[in-house]
């Protein structure tokens, strides 16, 4: 029967490249026996196992909270995964006793083994950026998807976060406040026939840091087809949830801004003012693009200067291109005539060359090149920076990753910006190799 170890040293395990466990200390040994397996079978301990494979898909160290079971109560540890070839070593610190919860139910929907109709209880776990640890077989079921799929993805990837009656998202208020939630109402974008209603406690780190949230999710009847996230309602290009935590704080930037501008706290030199000027200009886009990023807002493509755009975006981005010593380069031309969304555009272009100022070293430079080929136009930002692996290539358009994890950032932009330049016909691209800097590329329609 497993037990926590006697002493805080770390307990080592290892996997080969097909998942099973093939060393062990003690500890580990316990828990893989208590869950029906043993040493050179596969790992039997399912919160485990997904930080171990998120590790392996990635290829990078992944230190994650887990939950483990052993047969008279549950073990809450901190894993580190490590990719060592084909194998993954395994850390398990921390490690902390709590009784183990009731029967689980089978059922998610017909009642529980005895015929009661009893509301299934399933359970989740995610990261401190909402990226998913472990999810109960009967939740991966209902969201329509593997637990070995879903570990690693963010959380508003496997479904809609709705606003509750108050016009709030307990969710999202508590990952601020970095506090437990419930009554957060949710809805599988794989299959929107059911509500789901999550709740969650903070998990924290061996150091008592904030590291996410586990908790359970209730699933309720089916919605009426009236409702407005059906089936048939138009997919968003961002999720309700993402933009009301960009919302508030732009507001808070504009008001702060503008009080700089009239100078409402006090006497200020003329060219700090003007500094606020730039900084509500700049936000006022950031929340006319969050607002306008959902499906109904999209607006049919129209005649745009890439050429202009660009320029736009360069100005907006000098006082970071000075503070970090980077000189922006725009190749001479007159105009780029493209079809698509102004304020998309404008927002894709800032995104792209902030990236390219953010990796370049400093005294370096960024360079905007224009194109034209038939039935499309392009503009290409290229940086001096580190570079970006093969690998990571894709990896780095998907939400909530960075290609460069300790340079800081939220993983969002290049997703959002894949997104819009697709959402009008187009696309974003990259061309990179470690140690050559980094080439994006916006494409739209030609016009």
């Amino acid at each position: 029967m497993a037990s926590a170890p006697s002493d805080p040293r770390p307990v080592l395990g290892r996997l080969d490249a097909s998942g099973h466990l093939i060393a062990a200390d003690a500890e580990l040994q316990a828990l893989q026996q208590d869950a029906g397996s043993a040493l050179g079978q596969p790992l039997a301990l399912p919160q485990i196992a997904a930080v171990a494979q998120l590790a392996r898909r990635l290829g990078t160290p992944v230190s994650r909270p887990a939950l483990a079971a052993s047969a008279d109560e549950d073990f809450e540890l901190w894993v580190t995964a490590t990719p060592e070839g084909d194998e993954i070593a395994l850390v398990l610190d921390g490690w902390a006793a709590r009784p183990a919860p009731g029967p689980r139910l089978a059922s998610m929907v017909g009642g529980d083994s005895q015929g009661n109709g009893a509301e299934a209880v399933i359970e989740w776990a995610a990261d401190e950026e909402l990226r998913i640890i472990s999810l109960s077989p009967d939740l991966a079921e209902l969201l329509g998807i593997g637990p070995a799929e879903a570990a690693g993805q963010p959380l508003t990837r496997l479904v809609h976060l709705d606003e509750d009656d108050d016009g709030e998202m307990p969710l999202i208020s508590a990952l601020s406040a970095r506090r437990g939630f419930s009554g957060q109402r949710a809805r599988s974008r794989r299959n929107e026939e059911r509500e789901l209603v999550l709740e969650g406690q903070v998990v924290t780190s061996a150091a008592g840091d904030f590291a996410g949230f586990r908790g359970t999710a209730s699933a309720n009847a089916p919605m009426s087809a009236a409702s407005p996230m059906s089936a048939n309602a138009p997919a968003s290009l961002f999720d309700d949830a993402l933009a009301e935590v960009l919302r508030s704080p732009l507001d808070r930037i504009i008001d702060s801004a503008e009080r700089i501008v009239e100078r409402a706290d006090g006497p200020l030199r003329s060219d700090y003012a003007s500094y606020g000027n730039d900084i509500a200009a700049a936000a006022r886009h950031l929340l006319s693009v969050v607002r306008g990023m959902n499906a109904d807002a999209v607006q049919a493509p129209v005649a745009i200067d890439l050429a202009a755009l660009s320029a736009e975006a360069v100005v907006m981005l000098e006082s970071s291109a000075e503070e970090h010593g980077i000189a922006i380069e725009l190749a001479p031309i007159a105009s780029l005539q493209a079809k698509g969304e102004e304020r998309g555009a404008i927002q894709i272009l800032v995104n792209l060359v902030g990236n390219a100022i953010h990796h370049s070293p400093s005294g370096g430079s960024v360079r905007l090149d224009f194109a034209k080929s038939p039935g499309f136009a392009s503009v290409t930002v290229i940086d001096q920076g580190a570079g970006i692996a093969q690998a990571d290539q894709q990896r780095i358009f998907e939400r909530f990753e960075r290609a460069h994890p300790r340079k800081g950032g939220t993983g969002l932009g290049l997703a959002i910006a894949r997104r819009l330049a697709r959402s009008m016909g187009g696309d974003v691209t990259l061309d990179s190799a470690p140690g050559e800097g980094a080439r994006f590329t916006l494409t739209l329609p030609g016009n």
